[in-house]
């Protein structure tokens, strides 16, 4: 039985429609599967009884098709507000937090049929590229036990890559879509800034800094839960028009990728410092497009990168800092607040408008010289992530190559080009390192261009199938 876990969500639908075998039979695979391993990796929190997910299933065995995941189980990202079942955030401040509605996203889900069998686990407030919290503990790596899952969206892809989901949704500020992907072995996806509304977004005139994607281990299952994500809101300046699905086009797609041009950034001249063997791993992926027809040349930035990562600290601190201030500002909560984050929250309140306009003011150019490089290669193409998983133990890499890291999160830099400007970004699976760690690539394109990055994901899929290289659990 335990056999159903290997299909993708897009095979299940299938499976479960031709009536192959129930819901019943899924969950039950699911269940067991999930009791089995997730004690060793910890991907999945709030797991809700069995017997209610039982039911659930019985139940969507008798009901009429609801949509392309009816009756499969899903488990959350710990940030999304989640009716019914405990909603952390990675934080003891909200050990008990109950929602009593579902947030846009997680409705859309459900309404797409999914039957929600618990959360997955995230750093506390989703800050740091590695899922630990005092809640539930530290995610690791099914390819190692002893190493980080990555962050923030650490659980979900653990979950994917040791088959206790599969599809997962997750969100992205500073690559926590991308650097799990990338830990993992599976695909992730950034779209468009105003792709997907926010649920939260207060400030709506000013464009966004994160957003939420999807996750999966095949590109299909990506574009579907994409479809099942976007969700146009006309009351947000930045909300994209609808836009005819996905993953129709993907599956009706006649074109070829043969003649699109992708751009090697590389490291940028040795901008971005990267663990041995990285960016040799990361080149040798580019041989797959090459194959498939596609243009490789290296590009140069030209750009001050030292200024935008400054700029994109100021942005990040400040976002960070105006909501959670409320929380910070009570000492007795700001003691349970992770050191990082209280960092993150104070260095944000003292953050000054004239300095919040100086990182818009370089924001802005960036989105420029971005623009015109993707009239010249139609992506760009960086590491997921500067290293390969890092210890359980370690809350965050403090150097590279002997180079220390001055903050929590300057070893993510590499993820900031593409964030700090709303493009949508593909990360993909670059194969595995001579110590059988995974590594990653991520390909950005024009703001908007979404389906050729989906275009270039999935004929990149088709070559390479490294998803399909199963964890040692």
């Amino acid at each position: 039985m335990s056999c159903l876990t290997d299909f993708d969500a897009s095979e299940l639908f299938q499976h479960i429609n031709a009536r192959e075998f129930s819901c019943v039979e899924l969950m039950s695979a699911y269940i067991e599967r999930i009791n089995t391993l997730n004690p060793q990796i910890n991907a999945i929190v709030a797991l809700r009884p069995a017997e209610l997910l039982l039911q659930e299933a019985a139940k969507a065995d008798q009901s009429p098709r609801r949509g392309w995941l009816h009756g499969v189980p899903i488990a959350i990202k710990d940030l999304a507000e989640t009716r019914g079942l405990t909603t952390t955030y990675g934080s003891p401040l909200f050990s008990d937090h109950i929602p009593r509605h579902d947030c846009g996203l997680v409705k859309r889900i459900r309404d797409a049929g999914a039957i929600i069998i618990g959360k997955t686990n995230t750093p506390e407030f989703g800050l740091g590229s590695h899922s630990y919290n005092p809640v539930y503990g530290t995610t690791k790596n099914p390819y190692n036990t002893a190493l980080s899952a990555g962050g923030s969206s650490g659980g979900a892809a653990a979950a994917l890559a040791a088959r206790l989901l599969p599809v997962a949704d997750g969100s992205d500020m500073m690559g926590s879509l991308r650097n799990p992907a990338a830990f993992n072995n599976v695909y992730g996806f950034r779209p468009s800034v105003g792709r997907i509304p926010s649920d939260k977004a207060i400030d709506t005139c000013q464009f966004p800094l994160a957003t939420t994607g999807p996750m999966g281990r095949s590109i299909m299952d990506v574009a579907r839960l994409l479809d099942t994500m976007v969700s146009h809101d006309p009351t947000m300046p930045w909300s994209l028009a609808p836009a005819s699905s996905f993953a129709d086009a993907l599956q009706d797609d006649q074109q070829s990728v043969a003649g699109m041009r992708i751009g090697w950034i590389g490291n940028a001249n040795g901008h971005y410092p990267m663990e041995n063997g990285m960016l040799e791993l990361c080149q040798s992926s580019l041989r797959t497009f090459e194959s498939l027809g596609c243009t490789v040349q290296n590009v140069e930035l030209t750009f001050d990168l030292d200024a935008l990562f400054n700029a994109w600290c100021t942005l990040r601190s400040h976002a960070v800092a105006m909501g959670l201030q409320t929380l910070f500002k009570n000492p007795a909560r700001r003691a349970l607040i992770k050191p990082e984050a209280q960092w993150e929250i104070e260095r944000g309140l003292n953050i000054t408008a004239h300095q919040v306009f100086e990182a818009s003011t370089v924001r802005s150019a960036w989105y420029a010289r971005a623009a015109q490089m993707l009239t010249e290669v139609d992506a760009l193409c960086l590491p997921s992530a500067a290293v390969f998983p890092f210890a359980a133990e370690q809350h965050w890499p403090d150097t590279i190559n002997t180079q220390p890291m001055s903050t929590y999160h300057e070893w993510m830099d590499v993820v900031v080009p593409a964030s700090i400007a709303g493009l949508p970004t593909i990360a993909l699976p670059a194969g595995f390192n001579e110590s059988g760690l995974p590594g990653g690539i991520q390909l950005m394109g024009r703001y908007g261009a979404d389906l050729d990055m989906l275009r270039l994901g999935q004929a990149y899929h088709e070559q390479t199938q490294w998803p399909s290289r199963r964890p040692p659990t």
